[in-house]
Order: structure tokens, then sequence, then C-alpha cells
């Protein structure tokens, strides 16, 4: 038998591209299923906790950023096998490395166990089973920005919860290779790919579309709410969204250009003050919701008048280790939907430190205030007028994914007050940087939170 190889590129731009982005921690305990708004009445929702962590960026054996990541347990097999995943909208498969993966990068993971599940069978990328004398088998190379995994491909019982009803079958992507950039950077074991069907080989790959298939009832919408406090707990939840962390009304956008599978939506004008961008003033621009970015992606061509829009003067009278640029006034970036004005404050878009910039005179010098923009250089078709929707907007706005009707929900998120926050057991993230930290990918000041 002839050996097929297929190519999957995804594109995720957080822990997967620059070093300046990240991902995240959904892994606490297991998903409890609990009450929360939906459109079906005592319809079955899932959360799973989230805990983000940080990895420092060094240059020079000098700190100089952080990476973050958020990701959560599920099981996997019969008996269940425990494996910590990034909950990812920006590539389709749940992607595991096996035992047979020797790497280094591999051997810092848990590793899936096929021979330790009685459910398990090894397929082809198109559900056929393996023959007994077979030699050769498909693989599939899929490739996350910076970092790629080559796999093969098994069916098994994936877990979301304790109870058999909490379990379905799907078919997942096996990792025999996987890049120490970024698999070997955090303590997540594997992928969980949330986005549209034609960024997988097949919908019998898609973790939330054969938990829709085999749960009745269900509605199909999960939703994302990230905490802006770091010692309070962040969630996923798969059958619709928790009123209790809306702070205003949910309003829906419909996915822009459904067909190339990522949850993406058409900005019809971006303003900063009362100023409209000229890049997007076509309504030719549009926004990637992503899981798996930490930063606020802009498009290459638009970086430079943005930066120039947002530079704001920090005050004179304050030495510049004492500023912290995301409580210094500026304006909102304002992305017009339509229906839906998605909007960005100062302490979501700024970096924390400033920078001492010469005049135009070059006489004398001043403390500016800058913004944290990731560029993007992305071809057509999801390219050049690209932007990345990643943490800077996930945590501010509680989001929800509509898979039937093919639609984003946003709503102002709801945080938890301090006292709130003490009484949510193990929540915190996972080695953050010291308090006070002004690098870039440092938590949120407590005033801005």
């Amino acid at each position: 038998m002839q050996s097929s190889q297929f190519y999957v590129r995804v594109f995720v731009a957080c822990i997967f591209a620059s070093f300046e982005s990240a991902c995240g921690f959904f892994g606490l305990g297991w998903g409890s299923q609990q009450q929360a708004s939906s459109e079906v009445a005592n319809a079955p929702i899932y959360s799973i906790p989230l805990q983000k962590q940080y990895v420092p960026v060094s240059k020079n054996n000098k700190t100089v950023a952080y990476k973050t990541a958020y990701f959560g347990k599920v099981q996997l097999g019969t008996p269940g096998q425990e494996f910590t995943v990034v909950f990812d909208t920006g590539s389709g498969h749940f992607v595991l490395p096996r035992t047979s993966c020797h790497s280094e990068t591999c051997s810092k993971h848990r590793r899936y166990d096929i021979s330790k599940s009685t459910s398990a069978v090894d397929i082809e990328h198109n559900g056929a089973l393996i023959k007994p004398d077979a030699k050769d088998r498909d693989q599939v190379v899929v490739s996350y920005g910076t970092g790629k995994i080559t796999g093969e491909f098994v069916e098994d019982i994936v877990c979301v919860g304790s109870a058999d009803s909490d379990c379905f079958p799907m078919r997942v992507v096996l990792a025999t290779d996987m890049t120490e950039d970024p698999f070997g950077m955090f303590k997540f074991d594997g992928v969980m790919g949330l986005s549209l069907d034609a960024l997988r080989l097949h919908s019998k790959f898609s973790f939330f579309g054969e938990m829709v298939a085999h749960k009745s009832g269900m509605v199909p919408q999960f939703s994302v709410f990230l905490s802006r406090r770091e010692d309070s707990e962040s969630k996923i939840s798969f059958g619709g969204y928790d009123k209790d962390k809306t702070s205003s009304e949910l309003k829906w956008a419909s996915v822009a250009r459904p067909d190339l599978g990522h949850w993406q939506v058409q900005i019809k004008q971006i303003r900063i003050g009362t100023t409209v961008l000229d890049e997007c003033a076509d309504g030719s621009c549009h926004a990637v919701v992503d899981t798996g970015t930490s930063l606020l992606g802009v498009p290459r061509a638009a970086t430079r008048s943005m930066h120039h829009l947002l530079a704001r003067r920090a005050p004179a009278d304050i030495h510049a280790d004492q500023i912290d640029c995301r409580k210094v006034p500026g304006h909102s970036i304002d992305f017009d939907l339509g229906d839906v004005v998605v909007s960005l404050p100062v302490e979501d878009y700024s970096r924390p430190a400033p920078i001492n910039m010469t005049n135009a005179d070059k006489s004398s010098s001043s403390l500016i205030c800058r913004s944290l923009l990731l560029p993007v250089d992305m071809a057509p078709p999801l390219g050049p007028k690209l932007f990345i929707w990643g943490e800077p907007v996930l945590r501010r706005y509680l989001t929800v994914y509509d898979l039937a009707q093919k639609r984003i929900g946003f709503s102002l998120a709801r945080q938890p007050e301090a006292s709130e926050a003490s009484q949510q057991q193990g929540a915190g993230s996972l080695d953050a940087p010291p308090e006070g930290t002004l690098l870039a990918g440092a938590p949120l000041p407590s005033a801005t939170v």
C-alpha cells in the first residue's frame, strides 16, 4: 500500500508565530455540566476551566517579553488517558503526540498510547481501517506558522467529563514529530482545533461538530471567557454561554467567507478617535477571531498609520520606570462591523513601558507610549487586509461561536470582583512574572481589571 501525505496549512498567530504572541491553558480539572444561557431550555452545556501560562522570551540572557498560553484537559481512549490541549479556533484538528514519537519535544509531554485503549482503531485519513499487513500509511503535515507536526490517524473516544454521556467518537491526528518551537516551550500536550470544516481533512475530525452530532438537544454554540484578573478563572463552554459572564447585550456578526474555514468577520470601518483608518475605509478589511493569539494582529500596511494615531506622550513629571502606559489616557480602537462595534481601550493595545524618543528639532526628547501590534503578512485569499483578534479582544468580550448559523456573538465580559476571584479554587496563572513587570506580555495592572 502506498503511503500518502497530506498538507494542511493552518493560520495560527500566537504561540505559533512571533515571540510576542501567545495561546492558552484550559485545564484545572474536568469539564462540568452546568446551567447557562442558550437558545434551548435545559440544553446541556459543558464548561472547562482555563488557566494562563507565561513563558519568558530571552535575548542575550535577558527576559525581553512573555508568551502566554491557555490550555485545558480532555480524555482520549478507553480507559481515558488525560491530556492538556490548546482550544484553538484558528486550526481544525485534534492533535496529540503518540508514544512512537521519541523526539525531545514529544518526550516533554504526555503521549497517547493506542495499545492501552480498547476503543482505538488505526485509520487512514478517510476513515478506512489500516490493514494488518500494511507497511505504509497516510500521514499529514499540519503547519502552525513557525511550527509544524507530522502525524498519523486514529479514531477513538474523547471525553469532556467523567460520565459515559460526556464521551463521543472522533478522528484524531497523532503526532510522530513536533517542532520544538512552539510545542517544546509550553506545558500543553496538544491542540484541539475549533475552526470551520474547511481547515480540516474531513468533518469527522471536528471536535465540536462530533460533540453536537452525538449529544441530542445540544445547542451548536461554544463560547470563550478570558478573565482580566490573574487570580480568577477563565473558561470555554460547549453548548452555549454563561449569561452571568456578560455585562451587555449579546450582538451577532455573520461569519465572512466561511468557505475559508476561519471564524472571521468583515470590518466596515475602523475609527481611532474621530479619524477613520484609510486602509479599511472601503470595507475591504476582515478580522479573524483567534483563541490562539495573544496580540492584536494588524495588516502590515496599516501598522505605521495605527502606531502614529495611537501614540501619546507619557507624563513628563514621572520617572520612566514608574510609568505604565496602559494607564495613560488615549483613544480607543473602534472596529465597526455594522450591527456590532468592537472597541479596544488603551489598556488592551498599549505596550506597558514608554520609549524615550528624540523630538523633531533634535534638541530634546519625550517619553512616548506606543501600541503593541503584531504585523500580519497574509497572502490572499485571507489577506492582505487581515486583522487578528487575539487575547486583547477575547479578554474584553465574551465571544460565542455559532456553528449552525455561522455567526459570532460579542458581549462585554463581566469581570469578577476580588472577593469572587478569591473563592475560585485552583484559579490563577502559571509562572506569572513579578508584579509590576512592564515587559510586553506582562499581566494587566490591577487598576484596569
